[in-house]
């Protein structure tokens, strides 16, 4: 049975019923063999064969193993893997495969000069099975010689081979002038003479992107006109594979590409604490335009963001970037809410007329306890209370981003202390199954459930919320990308801020640290005063020399002291060297120095210079 089913493969007789009428029999086939099996007989009964239309011939087998492991693989070296596996002794005793370096993808097109780069060539070794199989092949020193690359010269021979797409017989005059060229006139490899070496130019769905030297020994029958249609055809399915697995792979990388366009992190952000999650879409849909950010502000106020650009490709990826990196500078600059979706419709505008997206930005303030939110077209956040009443906000929808010449509304609502603000993309609660306003509900009543399962005066952590949210999505429920931003408030109490407004004059520094030295004494942190009275006085001497209206003071006490002084000057100060005999340019120095963490920002209307100091362990030890 076995040498019958080999000599099949081997000779090309057609005698097969064996195996071709009884799967069966393929279980009692060694493990050598064994992987030719039911891809092929599968393959073979779908071409008609084995079914009383036609019997195989050795070389039908080749083509129906090939073509039916290659459909189902997508990864290039398994292709490879594949084409070798089922050409190798059978049909040749080795094959040297060249690829276009890099592989173009898709509708790509190739930049520079056609390079091919040897990829990979397969030598069986004669032992067991394989001694039936193909009594001599080549050996590893035949191929020692075989050109690493090759650059194909526009208008040479190689190039006109590969143009002419089908395979041809390596005596040929053109094939010998273009492998000459292909394998370096320095080779020591000799291709075997006669018809005993066929080249086969690979061309996938748009253009050529290799090509493979099928070699058979000299000593072995040559290879026939019918086997260059083999050839042709072991060749086509494996390029069109290729194009397919560098494709898949491209494509497979676009999520994550999305993802590092997204926050690695979310800031630690004075009164608030934050937990996203991000879910790209399905692999029919594979990426979209989903995007969340959260931005600090001066006066430890922070932006939430959200945003949805319309549509699933590429395009959708790069301009969400785009329209991200916008908002931050638009944040930085510390506009009004409605003011950043207005500059961000003007962007999407230049970006091209169908650059559509849904945004929706709120300025959360824990001082104030209050919240500013306007809304581009965007699904409403959804507002968890501390008792477990969970609402849907009233937001003016407004228009999709891009659009023009629409004019965008913000509204102020209270954000109580331990209240949930969650914001979403339309992923979450829009499917085939459900319109968003039936999705929207069923989000606010698995919040509002998700809140009764925790005490009475406390909700349930931020991240396990944002589990419990994605949990509401069912089987196959996800026809888009999922950007979800969780905000909860907890505020910082009137008595831990301290404010005053200094007029620019040469008191204020001695008045400054006056201030902050009550202050810190009345809060219990005078191991601080010496510190925050020196770097206060630097600051504000700084401010009050160029600045023409009060300069504000404000003392914070949450996690650490924050010391934030603000002025109308829109210069940022730049740490300087100073030299020995200098006056100026030190204080910055110092702040360096002895803060925790110090900074700036601009702000429509000057800046905002802060820094922060850790406060002092109040810990008891015991003895």
């Amino acid at each position: 049975m076995l040498e019958k089913y080999v000599s099949a493969r081997v000779h090309g007789t057609v005698n097969v019923p064996a195996v071709l009428h009884d799967p069966g029999a393929l279980q009692h086939l060694p493990a050598e063999v064994r992987p030719f099996g039911q891809a092929a007989h599968d393959a073979l009964r779908a071409l008609g064969v084995g079914n009383g239309v036609q019997e195989p011939d050795g070389m039908a087998w080749i083509v129906a193993e090939a073509t039916a492991r290659i459909a189902g693989e997508l990864d290039v070296d398994e292709i490879l893997h594949a084409l070798f596996d089922s050409a190798v002794p059978v049909f040749a005793d080795s094959l040297v495969l060249y690829l276009r370096d890099p592989l173009p993808v898709g509708d790509e097109r190739p930049l520079g000069p056609l390079v091919l780069r040897r990829w990979m060539n397969r030598i069986r070794e004669t032992s067991g099975i394989e001694d039936l199989l193909a009594p001599s092949v080549l050996s590893q020193s035949d191929l020692q010689g075989v050109a690493e690359v090759c650059e194909v010269q526009s208008g040479g021979a190689l190039a006109k081979v590969l143009r002419g797409v089908r395979p041809v017989f390596a005596d040929a005059p053109a094939a010998r002038a273009a492998l000459t060229e292909l394998l370096d006139d320095s080779s020591v490899f000799t291709v075997p003479g006669g018809q005993h070496a066929i080249f086969a130019p690979l061309r996938g769905r748009r253009r050529v992107i290799g090509a493979a030297l099928f070699l058979r020994r000299p000593e072995r029958l040559a290879f026939e006109a019918d086997d260059l249609l083999v050839a042709a055809q072991l060749a086509t399915h494996s390029a069109l594979g290729i194009d397919k697995a560098v494709l898949y792979e491209h494509e497979a990388h676009i999520p994550g590409l999305q993802r590092s366009m997204l926050p690695e992190t979310l800031p630690r952000s004075t009164g608030v604490q934050l937990a996203s999650r991000y879910l790209p879409a399905t692999e029919t849909a594979r990426v979209g335009g989903d995007w969340y950010d959260a931005i600090p502000l001066p006066g430890s106020r922070v932006a939430l963001v959200v945003g949805d650009v319309m549509g699933h490709s590429m395009t959708s990826a790069a301009i969400m970037g785009q329209l991200r990196t916008t908002a931050q500078t638009l944040a930085g600059l510390d506009l009004p809410p409605q003011e950043v979706l207005h500059h961000l419709d003007e962007q999407a505008q230049r970006l091209g007329t169908d650059r559509m997206a849904t945004c929706l930005y709120a300025v959360y303030d824990p001082v104030s306890h209050r919240i500013t939110i306007a809304n581009a077209g965007h699904p409403p956040p959804v507002l968890l209370h501390l008792g477990g009443r969970a609402e849907v906000l009233r937001v003016p929808p407004g228009a999709p981003i891009g659009v023009g010449a629409v004019d965008f509304e913000a509204v102020e609502l209270d954000a109580p202390a331990g209240a949930t603000l969650l914001l979403y993309t339309d992923g979450l609660v829009e499917s085939r199954l459900r319109d968003v306003w039936t999705g929207i509900e069923q989000l606010r009543e698995k919040l509002a459930v998700t809140a009764q399962l925790s005490l009475p005066d406390r909700l349930p952590p931020l991240e396990v919320l944002c589990d419990e949210v994605l949990d509401m999505l069912g089987p196959g429920d996800r026809d888009d990308d999922i950007a979800l931003l969780a905000a909860r408030f907890e505020g910082i109490a009137p008595s831990d801020v301290a404010l005053w407004y200094l007029e620019p004059d040469d008191v204020a520094p001695s008045r400054a640290r006056r201030l902050a030295r009550q202050a810190l004494s009345r809060w219990g942190l005078e191991d601080l005063i010496g510190v925050v009275e020196l770097l206060v006085s630097e600051i504000v001497t700084n401010a009050v020399r160029y600045a023409t209206r009060p300069v504000t003071l404000r003392l914070l006490r949450t996690g650490v002291l924050r010391c934030e002084v603000g002025d109308d000057v829109p210069q940022l100060p730049r740490l300087q060297s100073a030299s020995v005999a200098d006056v100026r340019g030190r204080g910055l120095r110092v702040v360096n120095t002895l803060a925790k963490r110090w900074g700036s920002i601009r702000l429509s209307t000057g800046k905002v210079v802060w820094f922060e100091c850790s406060l002092p362990d109040t810990s008891e030890t015991t003895p």
